[in-house]
């Protein structure tokens, strides 16, 4: 009894493992907007580094990969996508802060 007790706990932490050690997030997303230079966001940095949970963003913010809408900078000065958290009170502000997002 004590064994199988010993054996299934010692399973249930390789599975908790697994799972809290996975990868974080869904990759890098890259914008590419017409007018401007493309923007990479990191899900391992927003998820990974910063603590959000993939339920903060998605589908409140943001869809899925498949059902991508297109997101302009009016959008994110009216607080949606990026700019409902890059507003300057929870985040770096979205104006005046180009380099931050927008690499070369």
């Amino acid at each position: 009894m004590k064994k199988t007790l010993f054996l299934l706990s010692l399973i249930g932490v390789f599975i908790f493992s697994a799972v809290a050690l996975g990868r974080v997030g869904g990759g890098d997303v890259l914008f590419a907007p017409e007018k401007a230079k493309e923007v990479i966001f990191t899900h391992d940095n927003h998820v990974g580094s910063i603590g959000l949970k993939c339920t903060d963003c998605h589908d409140a913010l943001y869809n899925t990969k498949e059902k991508h809408k297109k997101v302009t900078m009016a959008q994110m000065q009216k607080g949606q996508s990026c700019g409902s958290c890059h507003n300057g009170k929870r985040a770096f502000d979205m104006k005046g802060n180009c380099d931050n997002c927008h690499k070369k």
